[in-house]
């Protein structure tokens, strides 16, 4: 048995429509901000990877989704927290930025033009291919 802590999972939503994704620009914390990213967040404890995608997503853009397959595999942020994607689909509320800076659908071409926080470069060629690239 070990004694390591568990991980700590952060869950990101590639969220597509069509054949353009969303993308959200941080505002915190400051050596972030302004870089682009999925959108998401921490897993508490007792929550589903699932179900934690759903609420951040929701408090976070005021959209109702429904959670589809993995992305990609997870990145470690640091030695406890791992990063894990999975792909979104809209069912219901409206977009609005409530905890970025701005919210932005880019295309497949546009996937390398943008400034992403370093985590996320990791599922850029996966994005790709699920955006028909």
């Amino acid at each position: 048995m070990s004694n390591q802590p568990s991980n700590q999972i952060v869950v990101a939503g590639a969220l597509i429509s069509g054949s353009s994704l969303l993308v959200a620009q941080r505002d915190r914390p400051a050596d972030l901000a302004g870089l682009w990213e999925l959108p998401g967040g921490k897993v508490a404890a007792g929550e589903t990877d699932e179900a934690a995608l759903a609420r951040e997503l929701h408090e976070e853009l005021g959209v109702a989704v429904s959670v589809g397959v993995r992305l990609g595999e997870d990145v470690a942020l640091d030695p406890t927290t791992v990063l894990r994607a999975y792909l979104v689909t809209q069912t219901g509320g409206t977009l609005h930025p409530n905890d970025h800076r701005a919210l932005r659908w880019i295309t497949e071409a546009e996937l390398d033009d943008l400034t992403w926080v370093p985590a996320d470069r990791a599922w850029l060629g996966e994005l790709r291919r699920a955006l028909g690239g």
